[in-house]
Protein backbone atom coordinates (compact mmCIF):
# COMPACT_ATOMS: atom_id res chain seq x y z
CA UNK A 1 0.00 0.00 0.00
CA UNK A 2 1.40 3.42 -0.92
CA UNK A 3 2.03 5.98 1.81
CA UNK A 4 -0.48 8.39 0.27
CA UNK A 5 -3.16 5.71 0.16
CA UNK A 6 -2.42 4.71 3.75
CA UNK A 7 -2.68 8.33 4.95
CA UNK A 8 -5.95 8.76 3.08
CA UNK A 9 -7.41 5.72 4.81
CA UNK A 10 -6.18 6.90 8.22
CA UNK A 11 -7.71 10.35 7.67
CA UNK A 12 -11.01 8.81 6.62
CA UNK A 13 -11.14 6.64 9.72
CA UNK A 14 -10.36 9.65 11.91
CA UNK A 15 -13.10 11.67 10.23
CA UNK A 16 -15.64 8.93 10.85
CA UNK A 17 -14.65 8.74 14.50
CA UNK A 18 -14.81 12.53 14.79
CA UNK A 19 -18.56 12.48 14.31
CA UNK A 20 -18.85 11.92 18.04
CA UNK A 21 -16.99 15.14 18.84
CA UNK A 22 -18.02 17.33 15.92
CA UNK A 23 -14.65 17.39 14.16
CA UNK A 24 -15.43 15.71 10.84
CA UNK A 25 -16.26 18.88 8.93
CA UNK A 26 -12.68 20.06 9.34
CA UNK A 27 -10.74 16.84 9.81
CA UNK A 28 -9.86 16.72 6.12
CA UNK A 29 -9.45 20.45 5.60
CA UNK A 30 -6.01 20.80 7.14
CA UNK A 31 -4.84 24.38 7.28
CA UNK A 32 -5.03 25.80 3.79
CA UNK A 33 -1.45 25.04 2.81
CA UNK A 34 0.02 26.29 6.09
CA UNK A 35 0.74 22.79 7.38
CA UNK A 36 -1.24 20.46 9.61
CA UNK A 37 -2.77 21.80 12.83
CA UNK A 38 -1.21 20.45 16.00
CA UNK A 39 -2.13 20.10 19.65
CA UNK A 40 0.14 20.65 22.62
CA UNK A 41 -0.76 17.71 24.85
CA UNK A 42 -0.38 19.78 28.03
CA UNK A 43 -3.95 20.85 27.24
CA UNK A 44 -5.07 17.26 27.94
CA UNK A 45 -2.47 16.44 30.60
CA UNK A 46 -4.86 14.76 33.06
CA UNK A 47 -6.57 12.76 30.34
CA UNK A 48 -3.24 11.84 28.75
CA UNK A 49 -1.67 10.75 32.03
CA UNK A 50 -4.57 8.38 32.69
CA UNK A 51 -4.81 6.93 29.17
CA UNK A 52 -2.05 8.06 26.83
CA UNK A 53 -2.83 5.83 23.86
CA UNK A 54 -6.57 6.37 24.06
CA UNK A 55 -6.02 10.11 24.29
CA UNK A 56 -3.90 10.12 21.15
CA UNK A 57 -6.66 8.27 19.31
CA UNK A 58 -9.22 10.87 20.42
CA UNK A 59 -6.95 13.71 19.32
CA UNK A 60 -6.56 12.16 15.88
CA UNK A 61 -10.32 11.66 15.65
CA UNK A 62 -10.90 15.39 16.04
CA UNK A 63 -8.72 15.95 12.98
CA UNK A 64 -5.34 16.89 14.40
CA UNK A 65 -2.36 15.51 12.50
CA UNK A 66 0.42 16.89 14.68
CA UNK A 67 1.00 16.81 18.41
CA UNK A 68 3.58 18.26 20.73
CA UNK A 69 4.42 16.29 23.85
CA UNK A 70 4.47 18.20 27.12
CA UNK A 71 3.15 17.38 30.58
CA UNK A 72 1.12 14.39 31.65
CA UNK A 73 4.24 12.51 32.67
CA UNK A 74 5.18 11.62 29.11
CA UNK A 75 8.90 11.71 29.95
CA UNK A 76 8.57 8.45 31.93
CA UNK A 77 6.38 6.62 29.42
CA UNK A 78 7.26 4.02 26.79
CA UNK A 79 8.23 6.30 23.93
CA UNK A 80 8.54 3.51 21.39
CA UNK A 81 5.01 2.41 22.28
CA UNK A 82 3.69 5.93 21.91
CA UNK A 83 5.38 6.19 18.52
CA UNK A 84 3.74 2.97 17.35
CA UNK A 85 0.33 4.34 18.27
CA UNK A 86 1.09 7.62 16.52
CA UNK A 87 2.17 5.84 13.35
CA UNK A 88 -0.94 3.70 13.38
CA UNK A 89 -3.39 6.60 13.66
CA UNK A 90 -1.59 9.15 11.49
CA UNK A 91 -0.08 11.50 14.08
CA UNK A 92 3.40 12.96 14.16
CA UNK A 93 5.25 15.00 16.78
CA UNK A 94 7.48 17.59 15.09
CA UNK A 95 8.57 18.89 18.50
CA UNK A 96 8.52 18.03 22.19
CA UNK A 97 8.73 20.13 25.33
CA UNK A 98 11.72 19.34 27.54
CA UNK A 99 12.35 21.18 30.80
CA UNK A 100 15.50 23.14 31.59
CA UNK A 101 16.63 20.82 34.38
CA UNK A 102 16.24 17.73 32.21
CA UNK A 103 18.28 19.31 29.43
CA UNK A 104 20.88 20.40 31.96
CA UNK A 105 21.17 17.15 33.90
CA UNK A 106 20.01 14.42 31.50
CA UNK A 107 20.77 15.72 28.06
CA UNK A 108 21.24 12.30 26.47
CA UNK A 109 17.84 11.19 27.78
CA UNK A 110 16.28 14.28 26.22
CA UNK A 111 17.84 13.49 22.86
CA UNK A 112 16.72 9.87 23.11
CA UNK A 113 13.12 10.90 23.80
CA UNK A 114 13.09 13.26 20.85
CA UNK A 115 14.42 10.66 18.45
CA UNK A 116 12.12 7.92 19.75
CA UNK A 117 9.05 10.12 19.30
CA UNK A 118 10.11 11.26 15.84
CA UNK A 119 10.62 14.89 16.87
CA UNK A 120 12.83 17.26 14.91
CA UNK A 121 12.96 20.07 17.48
CA UNK A 122 13.28 20.29 21.27
CA UNK A 123 11.40 23.21 22.81
CA UNK A 124 12.27 24.63 26.22
CA UNK A 125 8.84 25.42 27.67
CA UNK A 126 9.34 27.51 30.80
CA UNK A 127 11.78 29.10 33.23
CA UNK A 128 11.00 29.58 36.91
CA UNK A 129 11.22 32.88 38.75
CA UNK A 130 14.64 31.84 40.06
CA UNK A 131 15.95 33.08 36.70
CA UNK A 132 14.29 36.50 36.69
CA UNK A 133 17.44 38.30 37.84
CA UNK A 134 19.91 39.66 35.30
CA UNK A 135 22.80 37.37 36.25
CA UNK A 136 20.72 34.19 36.50
CA UNK A 137 19.01 34.94 33.19
CA UNK A 138 22.32 35.56 31.45
CA UNK A 139 23.55 32.17 32.66
CA UNK A 140 20.36 30.53 31.44
CA UNK A 141 20.61 32.07 27.97
CA UNK A 142 24.21 30.90 27.78
CA UNK A 143 22.92 27.41 28.44
CA UNK A 144 20.18 27.82 25.80
CA UNK A 145 22.92 28.47 23.26
CA UNK A 146 24.89 25.47 24.51
CA UNK A 147 21.83 23.19 24.39
CA UNK A 148 21.10 24.34 20.85
CA UNK A 149 24.63 23.57 19.69
CA UNK A 150 24.60 20.09 21.21
CA UNK A 151 21.14 19.38 19.82
CA UNK A 152 22.26 20.41 16.35
CA UNK A 153 25.10 17.90 16.62
CA UNK A 154 22.45 15.28 17.46
CA UNK A 155 20.39 16.21 14.42
CA UNK A 156 17.79 18.27 16.30
CA UNK A 157 16.68 21.88 16.40
CA UNK A 158 16.06 24.01 19.49
CA UNK A 159 13.40 26.62 20.26
CA UNK A 160 12.39 28.66 23.30
CA UNK A 161 8.75 29.09 24.34
CA UNK A 162 7.81 32.44 25.85
CA UNK A 163 5.33 33.39 28.55
CA UNK A 164 4.61 36.93 29.73
CA UNK A 165 7.40 37.28 32.28
CA UNK A 166 10.08 37.72 29.63
CA UNK A 167 8.40 41.00 28.69
CA UNK A 168 7.27 42.17 32.11
CA UNK A 169 10.38 41.37 34.18
CA UNK A 170 12.95 44.13 33.67
CA UNK A 171 16.00 43.79 35.91
CA UNK A 172 18.11 46.90 35.56
CA UNK A 173 15.41 48.41 33.36
CA UNK A 174 15.98 45.93 30.51
CA UNK A 175 13.39 43.23 29.86
CA UNK A 176 14.40 39.59 29.93
CA UNK A 177 13.13 39.36 26.36
CA UNK A 178 15.48 42.10 25.17
CA UNK A 179 18.35 40.46 27.01
CA UNK A 180 17.44 37.13 25.40
CA UNK A 181 17.30 38.69 21.95
CA UNK A 182 20.70 40.28 22.50
CA UNK A 183 22.47 37.20 23.84
CA UNK A 184 20.94 34.22 22.03
CA UNK A 185 22.65 32.55 19.12
CA UNK A 186 20.33 33.59 16.29
CA UNK A 187 21.59 30.80 14.06
CA UNK A 188 20.64 28.06 16.53
CA UNK A 189 17.97 29.31 18.95
CA UNK A 190 14.57 29.68 17.30
CA UNK A 191 11.30 30.70 18.90
CA UNK A 192 8.01 29.09 19.76
CA UNK A 193 5.85 32.17 20.07
CA UNK A 194 2.91 31.84 22.41
CA UNK A 195 0.56 34.45 21.01
CA UNK A 196 -1.68 34.56 24.09
CA UNK A 197 1.20 35.38 26.42
CA UNK A 198 2.49 38.12 24.10
CA UNK A 199 -0.92 39.81 24.17
CA UNK A 200 -1.34 39.17 27.89
CA UNK A 201 1.97 40.98 28.49
CA UNK A 202 0.63 43.99 26.60
CA UNK A 203 2.56 43.32 23.42
CA UNK A 204 1.55 43.45 19.78
CA UNK A 205 2.21 40.08 18.09
CA UNK A 206 2.42 41.72 14.67
CA UNK A 207 5.14 44.12 15.75
CA UNK A 208 7.05 41.30 17.44
CA UNK A 209 6.79 38.97 14.47
CA UNK A 210 8.03 41.66 12.08
CA UNK A 211 11.14 41.98 14.25
CA UNK A 212 11.81 38.23 13.94
CA UNK A 213 11.71 37.41 10.22
CA UNK A 214 12.27 33.72 9.55
CA UNK A 215 13.03 32.97 13.18
CA UNK A 216 9.75 31.48 14.42
CA UNK A 217 9.51 27.71 14.55
CA UNK A 218 5.91 27.50 15.73
CA UNK A 219 3.00 29.29 17.35
CA UNK A 220 1.07 28.29 20.42
CA UNK A 221 -2.48 29.32 19.71
CA UNK A 222 -5.06 30.01 22.39
CA UNK A 223 -7.48 32.87 22.76
CA UNK A 224 -7.86 35.63 25.36
CA UNK A 225 -11.20 36.55 26.90
CA UNK A 226 -12.20 40.08 27.83
CA UNK A 227 -11.48 39.07 31.42
CA UNK A 228 -7.93 38.01 30.58
CA UNK A 229 -8.31 34.26 30.85
CA UNK A 230 -7.44 31.58 28.30
CA UNK A 231 -10.08 30.33 25.91
CA UNK A 232 -10.53 28.12 22.88
CA UNK A 233 -9.40 29.64 19.58
CA UNK A 234 -12.10 31.81 18.04
CA UNK A 235 -13.96 32.47 21.29
CA UNK A 236 -11.91 35.43 22.51
CA UNK A 237 -10.40 38.71 21.40
CA UNK A 238 -7.09 37.94 19.66
CA UNK A 239 -6.91 38.92 15.98
CA UNK A 240 -5.46 35.68 14.65
CA UNK A 241 -6.51 36.48 11.09
CA UNK A 242 -4.31 39.58 11.15
CA UNK A 243 -1.42 37.73 12.77
CA UNK A 244 -1.55 34.94 10.22
CA UNK A 245 -1.05 37.37 7.33
CA UNK A 246 2.57 37.39 8.53
CA UNK A 247 3.08 33.61 8.37
CA UNK A 248 5.39 33.74 5.38
CA UNK A 249 7.50 36.48 6.93
CA UNK A 250 7.74 34.71 10.28
CA UNK A 251 8.84 31.36 8.87
CA UNK A 252 6.36 29.59 11.17
CA UNK A 253 6.06 25.87 10.41
CA UNK A 254 3.65 24.56 13.04
CA UNK A 255 0.46 25.77 14.72
CA UNK A 256 -0.16 24.13 18.09
CA UNK A 257 -3.45 24.62 19.89
CA UNK A 258 -2.88 24.92 23.63
CA UNK A 259 -5.29 25.86 26.39
CA UNK A 260 -3.61 25.38 29.75
CA UNK A 261 -6.92 26.07 31.52
CA UNK A 262 -9.28 23.92 29.47
CA UNK A 263 -11.83 22.15 31.63
CA UNK A 264 -13.00 18.54 31.56
CA UNK A 265 -14.19 16.89 29.38
CA UNK A 266 -11.56 18.79 27.28
CA UNK A 267 -12.49 17.36 23.87
CA UNK A 268 -15.12 20.04 23.10
CA UNK A 269 -12.52 22.73 23.79
CA UNK A 270 -9.87 21.28 21.46
CA UNK A 271 -12.54 20.61 18.81
CA UNK A 272 -13.68 24.24 18.88
CA UNK A 273 -10.07 25.38 18.53
CA UNK A 274 -9.42 22.96 15.68
CA UNK A 275 -12.50 24.09 13.78
CA UNK A 276 -11.74 27.81 14.11
CA UNK A 277 -8.02 27.46 13.45
CA UNK A 278 -8.70 25.38 10.33
CA UNK A 279 -10.92 28.15 8.97
CA UNK A 280 -8.44 30.89 9.88
CA UNK A 281 -5.52 29.18 8.20
CA UNK A 282 -7.64 28.47 5.15
CA UNK A 283 -8.42 32.20 4.94
CA UNK A 284 -12.06 31.78 5.95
Amino acid sequence: MSNSRRQFMIAGAACASALTVGGCQTAQSGSGGSGPIGLQLFTLREMFAADPHGTLEKVAAVGYREIEFGGGGYEAMDHAGLRRTMDRIGLRAPSIHVGYDLLLDRFDKSVGMAHALGAETVVLPYMTNAFYGASAWAGAVENFNRFAGKLKAAGLGFAYHNHDFEFTQKPGGISLWDRFMRERNRDLVRLQLDLYWVVRAGGDPGVLIRSLPGQIHSYHVKDLTQGGTMAAVGTGTIDFAGIFTLNELSGVQHFYVENDMAQAPWLPDITTSFTHLSRLLAGG
